[in-house]
């Protein structure tokens, strides 16, 4: 039974440790693409606390998710990799990714759905997973594995039991589950695979 996702950039931690349990999974292009979700925004950990990132994309009101075009009047792209440097540079593995982060971000896309395709990819290789992703071909209301509106930022996802791993800014910060994968990457590097492990 395969699974469907909505995409995501650089999705939260629960997205990719559920994503990791399987082989194969959906990723959702068809639906209409909703506002507020982390389909173009992800969230990250700075010295003044969490904050959002987004991805500012040209739609209108009934476009599909496939269609969905990257604004880039605004140097956003550039922007996001300034804002993760000054919240990651002092992390463990922040040079480790750095150079390939920076290409992949740099790289243009006419397409969200692309952009994130690609991070995610990027990701999973980096964690070292076998999953394939496969684009839905049509629109469908339901599906048995269906986790295309689970993970919203508008409804926090339930992490009881997550345990605490290194932050940068955990001096004067306290621990904050479930930020985007990277805050997970750039502090436990190869760890990260076995920290989403016990995630449930």
């Amino acid at each position: 039974m395969t699974p469907v996702f909505s995409t995501s950039y650089l999705p939260p931690i629960v997205y990719v440790a559920t994503l990791l349990r399987h082989t194969e999974v959906l990723i959702e292009t068809k639906e209409t693409f909703p506002k507020q979700t982390y389909r173009n925004r992800t969230e990250i950990m700075t010295a003044g606390g969490v904050r959002a990132l987004s991805v500012p994309v040209i739609r209108n009101n009934h476009s599909r998710t496939e269609d969905v075009g990257i604004d880039y009047k605004e140097r956003w792209n550039i922007i996001h990799l300034r804002t993760i440097a000054a919240a990651y540079s002092a992390s463990p593995y922040y040079l480790y990714y750095k150079d390939d982060f920076e290409a992949l971000l740099t790289k243009r896309y006419d397409k969200l759905v692309d952009l994130n395709e690609t991070l995610l990819k990027w990701i999973l290789q980096l964690l070292k997973s076998n999953c394939q992703l496969r684009r839905t071909e049509d629109y469908q209301k339901e599906y048995a594995l269906d986790f295309r509106n689970t993970f919203s930022p508008k409804v926090p996802y339930p992490t009881v039991g997550h345990e605490k791993y290194y932050q940068v800014f955990s001096d004067r910060i306290p621990f904050t589950p479930n930020l985007s994968i990277i805050d997970l990457l750039m502090n436990l590097g190869p760890e990260a695979r076995e920290y989403l492990k016990m995630i449930t």
